[in-house]
């Protein structure tokens, strides 16, 4: 009996270890991200120091046209988690949909001026031709008609010319001094920055005097409540891994040199530096979401001075549209 169980044991381990040797899979989220978008930046920390592994879960990447394509496939189930934005998601909610969000970023665009530029003030951009970054009811050009109505009572719309335009678009008229001032996103502005044009106020410092002391966070991680209930530990593991990504990037400098490529800042220091710098600036350190009052007052903001266009038929923000079962 001895020599018959001495010559099983070799094909009982063969049976047995490579079983007990397998670790559990780890659970996997799938993660919708424009491919270039600044979002990358966060994503590739991620992936690249292995932060979902060590939070206990697989990152799984779906690349995307444009944050609409990102909506539609969310809606259809086949990513689980995009980045939105507050005001989309509010509307969602409004329409009976059950998705909700954690935030990503505070980071904001701003006006810019031209080179030479005399211009003062926004309540000096009466009579002038202005470059605007999307359309008719883009979130910061409504903040901006919200500021100008402030200051002077009147509408800018009918104030000024407006030239709308795709990003890129805008620094060039910029640039070449063919409009006045431009209202573009951070990033785009860091580029002229970079290049040596001037900011002359950013949304934030324009909620700020509407009354919106604190920066609301414009984009967040968006998800289907579903999916908070079906993938729950997953989904947790991932805004704990995004939450050390920006805890990493907001510290240590070296963090950033990986990402130069991505940047678009690979032999350009000034470049780089300006977009590192106001992309810090925008970085989200905390989030408790029953002090989202910011959100609520920006959102009236929109409703007013953007309408239904802009913030569907109801005028004030959805219960619900930061995610409660999470905090940091």
């Amino acid at each position: 009996m001895r020599r018959l169980i001495r010559l099983l044991l070799p094909a009982l381990a063969l049976l047995v270890s490579p079983a007990m040797a397998q670790p559990a899979p780890l659970p996997v989220l799938t993660v919708g991200v424009q491919e270039s978008g600044t979002v990358q930046w966060e994503i590739d920390t991620i992936k690249r120091l292995g932060l979902d592994a060590e939070h206990g879960f697989e990152l799984q990447l779906r690349p995307l046209a444009d944050s609409r394509a990102g909506q539609i496939a969310l809606q259809a189930g086949a990513v689980d988690v995009i980045l939105s934005d507050f005001v989309w998601v509010s509307i969602q909610r409004n329409q009976g949909n059950a998705i909700t969000m954690v935030p990503h970023s505070l980071a904001v665009g701003g006006l810019m001026l031209g080179p030479d530029s005399a211009i003062a003030g926004v309540d000096a951009l009466k009579g002038k031709t202005i470059a605007v970054a999307g359309g008719p009811v883009d979130k910061s050009w409504v903040v901006l008609q919200a500021y100008y109505h402030k200051l002077t009572g009147a509408n800018l719309v009918n104030d000024v010319t407006v030239n709308y335009g795709a990003p890129p678009l805008v620094n060039e008229l910029l640039r070449d001094g063919r409009v006045a001032a431009g209202l573009n996103f951070w990033h785009f502005n860091a580029r002229a920055k970079a290049a040596g044009l001037t900011e002359l106020l950013s949304v934030a410092d324009m909620l700020a005097a509407l009354g919106v002391p604190e920066q609301p966070p414009l984009l967040g991680w968006t998800f289907a409540e579903a999916t908070a209930t079906s993938k729950g530990a997953a989904l947790t593991a991932f805004l704990d891994a995004s939450f050390s990504a920006k805890a990493l990037l907001l510290s240590d400098d070296t963090a950033w040199e990986p990402l130069r490529d991505l940047m678009g800042a690979t032999d350009d220091d000034a470049l780089f530096t300006q977009l590192r710098d106001d992309y810090r600036a925008g970085i989200v350190s905390h989030y408790q979401p029953d002090q989202m009052d910011a959100a609520a007052q920006a959102f009236a903001l929109m409703a007013e001075f953007g309408g239904s266009e802009l913030v569907g038929e109801t005028q004030t923000l959805a219960p619900g549209t930061f995610w409660q079962g999470y905090s940091k």
